[in-house]
């Protein structure tokens, strides 16, 4: 029993692999955003937590200058990496021979305001901050303490802060990139598997219905290229109207799994008896069979309740026995069996065909698989040789996934096909249920 043509999936477009550099890039881009934004606010906290701390320590270092109290406290207090000055309200340092103009500007704004007064000089390769408050001596004389700090020499000891950080950024942002890559080839590994189906979908379509459209137009042309018998007529006729009912199988099995892949396929939910389906599907197989010459037998019925569609369920026994039948030879034997086990009821299809190869058994279920071409072509109507899509087994499997239940093929090349369906058994107080849809 096969359900596909065997082909190899068509290649994936090179668009995936441009999705997956794009949403790497997308990752760094916003990574590297995030790590750019977050290094400004971390340099602009601590520049504000350096002034703030150095204006903190010069004004410690002018409040020791003034609880000194003398004109030459400049000159005997020493704080490491602070210059020292007191300045009378003119700006001129006491005791020294001359300070710098915008030091002297400080000194004299801070006599003006009676206040503390800042400043930031900026020189070539320098900045300097200072600190200025005015205070009195003892003799009453009004004066200024300033106090000044180099913050290039401060700012040095943040240098291997900073390059730690911007070397922990760069390491981050190629952490990122790998991840990044790796992390696109995950999120695009369904899509990829998706549009493979898609492409092999449309492909192995393509190919069925392709089929018997050749075969339909080719009958049309050699019956009208000249005159003929009526019977001749009749039977160009009749070969189209096979090759169509082919074909109208194919679209009506490509468009329920289309439905199926969709949800769009409403599924009728009540409790029914698996035995009571399969022995109606039975009566319309054995018709079948009996135009193959095969023996359709029933091995063990019990009664067994499940919950699902009616239809469904029957079309399922259908496609089995009919796969059954069409890979038995004429003088054998295919064996029908419904049994009820603990919680799960079983259907049983088995034959005396010609069997499937263990490489091929992991593969019937998939849409068009066929496999051996022993097992493509079955007798038509007339004695002519007719292929199966290879839709039935998909098809089945769906309706056994939907119902709760699973499909397994068991068999051995030359000795015979078994196929084993299993379903849930309904609930005993289930009998009224409403119906639903999935």
């Amino acid at each position: 029993m096969s359900s596909g043509n065997g082909a190899r999936p068509p290649a994936i477009p090179g668009s995936l692999d441009r999705l997956r550099l794009r949403l790497t890039a997308w990752y760094v881009g916003t990574f590297f955003a995030i790590l750019t934004l977050l290094g400004i606010g971390v340099f602009a906290v601590i520049t504000w937590r350096f002034d703030r701390e150095l204006d903190l320590s010069l004004g410690q270092a002018t409040a020791e200058l003034r609880r000194l109290g003398r004109a030459d406290a400049a000159d005997g207090l020493r704080i490491p990496e602070r210059t020292l000055f007191v300045a009378d309200s003119a700006g001129r340092p006491v005791g020294r021979e001359a300070a710098p103009s915008w030091l002297q500007q400080l000194a004299r704004d801070a006599s003006r305001r009676a206040g503390r007064a800042t400043a930031v000089h900026t020189e070539s390769d320098r900045i300097l901050r200072a600190n200025a408050e005015p205070f009195r001596l003892g003799d009453g004389r009004a004066v200024v303490a300033i106090a000044v700090a180099d913050e290039i020499e401060l700012e040095d000891r943040y240098a291997a802060l900073i390059a730690a950080f911007g070397a922990a950024a760069l390491f981050a942002l190629v952490l990122v990139a790998v991840g990044g890559w790796l992390l696109a080839r995950q999120s695009t590994a369904p899509v990829e598997r998706a549009v493979a189906h898609m492409r092999r979908f449309m492909a192995d379509a393509a190919h069925e219905l392709r089929t018997p459209l050749t075969v339909i137009r080719a009958r049309a042309e050699v019956a009208l290229q000249r005159e003929r018998e009526p019977e001749q007529y009749v039977v160009s006729l009749r070969g189209i109207e096979r090759e169509t009912e082919r074909l109208t199988r194919i679209v009506e099995d490509l468009l329920m799994l289309a439905r199926a892949d969709a949800g769009e396929r409403p599924i009728e939910r009540r409790r029914v008896f698996l035995d009571d389906l399969t022995s109606d599907a039975a009566e319309t197989a054995r018709v079948i069979a009996d135009r193959r010459s095969v023996r359709l037998d029933v091995d063990e019925f019990e009664e067994a309740a499940v919950s699902g569609d009616p239809a469904l369920l029957r079309q399922l026994v259908v496609i089995l026995l009919d796969n059954a039948i069409k890979f038995t030879e004429p003088g054998g034997t295919v064996r029908l069996g419904v049994r009820s086990q603990g919680a799960s009821a079983t259907l049983t299809v088995s034959d005396t065909g010609i069997g499937i190869a263990p490489d091929q058994i992991g593969h019937v279920f998939e849409r068009f698989y066929r496999g051996d071409p022993a097992r493509t072509r079955r007798p038509g109507r007339d004695g002519s040789m007719s292929e199966g899509a290879g839709l039935g087994l998909s098809i089945a499997q769906w309706i056994a996934e939907e119902h709760g239940g699973t499909v397994r093929v068991e068999s051995e090349a030359g000795r015979g096909t078994r196929v084993i369906a299993q379903f849930p058994l309904a609930a005993a107080d289930s009998a009224s249920s409403a119906l639903s849809s999935s």
